[in-house]
């Protein structure tokens, strides 16, 4: 049976021929038990078409809302301002049509607030503020030289104007607010939310006060939202050139804003009669004339109806079927420049009888005959 020595790994004889302990070396340290290393993870990529540029778009939103800097560059000048390089902040240009806040918002279901850096400023965005009216729409159709010349119009718009009755704030005359229980006053619900980002304050309206931070008892006129609707005649002035399709802009003519916010604009969109003789084709105006082969051998003066007015055209002699005589400066006005104007192309249509009478066709026999011995001349064979 093997003693001590065995469980060294060495004999007693072995252990007798090794030098003193004071001249061994020291003996290895026990190796390290490390733990085992945590799983790999893996980031499970979206591979959704345009996927990736939403996640840039995130990233670079946040670039901006956690830098106090650029955040105030941001909300003086908007994304132009970012765009343009103001305070040298030119890269920030990857939002496309979005705001940094709506980014984050879609994504993470409302507004957000603390949490990370310079995002500590976002908390109050909760609260309502004043918001642009809408935009109103009014299609308008006019006459075919009503486009050309331009003219006046009264329209009668219907829109949102502030309530008369509580004067656009929305809450009944003669009643006091009172501090809504939900949010206590703050006009927002923030809770926690957890992102690849890191973690943010997501920021909600308060349902019951709508962000006002207090309850009120609403208008009986306007339902609480500060405005009615009401039509208004506007006078609209057409400026010459306009065409099928054109848009014009009257601006703070839409809905009244929300809480003392700036009115929207008023777009009016242009539909155009169709002319009984003339067509357009941007500024020029295109019409057609027919004449009898007559006139079109002889030539003739014919009478045009023109934007103008009647206008004698003269047809030369010998003109072809589907000649286009030009009538300069006859056209329409150049939208802007109602000094220049395009022209009037009139396209010759020669009208051939189908019968003839007899005198008709002995006059005829006889251009015949002469044309025959035009060709052949004084020779004979």
């Amino acid at each position: 049976m093997n003693g001590m020595g065995s469980l060294r790994g060495s004999s007693r004889q072995s252990a007798a021929a090794q030098p003193p302990a004071a001249a061994r070396a020291p003996a290895a340290p026990p190796p390290l038990l490390l733990p085992p290393p945590p799983p790999l993870l893996l980031w499970d990529v979206n591979k959704e078409p345009g996927a990736e540029a939403t996640f840039k778009q995130i990233g670079e939103a946040y670039e901006v809302l956690s830098d106090d800097q650029k955040r105030a560059i941001y909300d003086k000048y908007g994304e132009a301002g970012l765009k343009g390089g103001m305070g040298g902040f030119g890269g920030a240009e990857g939002f496309g049509t979005s705001d940094p806040f709506s980014i984050f918002e879609q994504f993470f279901g409302g507004g957000f607030g603390g949490g990370m850096g310079g995002m500590g400023g976002m908390g109050g965005m909760g609260r309502e503020r004043p918001m642009q009216g809408e935009d109103e729409r009014y299609e308008l159709q006019i006459d075919f030289l009503e486009a050309v010349f331009g003219c006046k119009k009264e329209i009668d718009v219907d829109r949102l104007v502030a309530c008369a009755t509580c004067d656009g704030s929305g809450q009944k005359p003669g009643t006091s607010p009172s501090t809504c229980s939900t949010c206590n006053g703050q006009g927002q619900l923030i809770s926690n939310v957890r992102t690849p980002l890191g973690v943010f304050q997501q920021v909600q309206t308060c349902p019951r006060c709508g962000g006002r931070g207090q309850s009120v008892t609403p208008c009986d006129k306007c339902g609480g939202d500060g405005r009615v609707r009401q039509g208004k005649k506007i006078a609209l002035t057409v400026p010459a050139g306009v065409d099928k399709g054109s848009r014009l802009r009257v601006r703070g003519e839409g809905s009244a804003g929300v809480r003392s916010g700036p009115p929207g604009d008023l777009y009016v969109f242009i539909n155009v009669k169709d002319h009984a003789e003339m067509r357009r084709e941007g500024v020029d105006i295109h019409s057609d004339v027919d004449i009898s082969y007559v006139d079109a051998i002889l030539g003739s003066q014919v009478k045009v109806t023109t934007v103008d007015g009647p206008v004698e055209l003269k047809i030369p002699a010998g003109t072809q079927p589907g000649t286009t005589l030009l009538m300069a400066k006859r056209g329409v006005p150049r939208l802007g420049q109602s000094g220049v104007r395009g022209n009037h192309q009139v396209h010759v249509r020669v009208t051939i009888p189908k019968q003839l009478s007899g005198d008709e066709k002995k006059l005829v026999e006889q251009l015949k005959e002469s044309q025959a011995k035009a060709r052949v001349g004084p020779f004979r064979f």
